[in-house]
């Protein structure tokens, strides 16, 4: 995931992912630069890339999908209607948002402490993992992940992570 504070150069960490991994695209501003610099390293690359919050310039960019917020995820359903091409993720914070999401896939935080959300309470990977077990749906656990705690993880199609990637 990009992120405007904790990854400075995303073009540089997206180039550095390993084959058929995924980034969202998130920024306060530029969305549509940053978006269209990491398109051109994802085709190079074989990556997935979801535009955050704009499914209208995910499609007209060629993207792979657009990942909801978890206060937009109850627009999933118009999105798929309007651009069923589109794979639609979301982000959710709590059980009830993991079971009431209507996306392909749900990016559950934060799983341990993070400096992305300094005030919120870590879900716990005991916890994560056991609501990640019990979804409907492909879960990917993200929030201070890194390479030593992610063995702790269970349940999960996969991670995500911001500051791990630094180049």
């Amino acid at each position: 995931m990009t992120d405007d504070s904790r990854l400075t150069d995303p073009v540089t960490a997206a180039s550095a992912l390993p084959r058929a991994s995924a980034v969202v695209v998130r920024t306060r501003s530029g969305l549509e630069p940053l978006a269209r610099a990491l398109l051109k390293i994802a085709r190079q690359r074989n990556l997935v890339v979801l535009i955050a919050n704009d499914a209208e310039l995910a499609m007209r960019l060629g993207a792979d999908g657009v990942h909801l917020s978890e206060s937009r995820s109850r627009e999933a359903r118009h999105w798929r209607a309007r651009f069923p091409r589109l794979t639609i993720t979301c982000a959710a914070h709590s059980a009830r948002a993991l079971l009431g999401a209507q996306a392909d896939a749900v990016f559950l935080s934060n799983v341990f402490a993070t400096q992305s959300h300094p005030g919120r309470a870590a879900l716990s990977p005991v916890r994560a993992s056991l609501m990640a077990r019990q979804a409907r749906l492909p879960v990917y656990a993200l929030g201070g992940i890194d390479a030593r705690n992610a063995v702790r993880l269970s349940g999960f199609r996969g991670i995500a992570a911001i500051a791990a990637l630094r180049p």
